[in-house]
């Protein structure tokens, strides 16, 4: 609701929490199925950065126990694939995970139309 201030003759919008999550306004789409998704990408993205800081640990622990260049440099190729590998497999289940997300938001905004 607009209101007036005190010094200019200029209207502020102030913002009102339970309008904003009535179904039919712009954060109505902000249901308990949303919150569950955006969970899940939370787990995902933190599964996944763990996994990456260990196998960050385990390459500083094999890369201190080389006796040669080739064998650092071994190690480290080996190291870069897997991350390569492990990136683009993590892409390919958040792009998954959000595509499935705009789906089902779409559901809601094409159900809500129709109503």
């Amino acid at each position: 609701m607009p209101r007036k201030t005190a010094d200019t003759d200029t209207t502020q919008q102030t913002f009102d929490p339970l309008a904003a999550f009535n179904p039919l306004s712009a954060t109505g789409w902000m249901n308990t199925k949303w919150f569950e998704n955006v969970a899940d990408l939370g787990s995902e993205l933190t599964n996944f950065v763990a996994e990456r800081i260990k196998e960050d640990v385990k390459t500083q622990h094999e890369m201190l126990h080389c006796k040669t260049m080739h064998d650092l440099r071994h190690v480290q190729s080996e190291f870069l694939q897997r991350a390569i590998d492990d990136y683009q497999v993590e892409t390919g289940k958040l792009i998954d995970m959000t595509g499935k997300m705009a789906a089902q938001m779409g559901r809601k905004d094409k159900d809500r139309s129709d109503a």
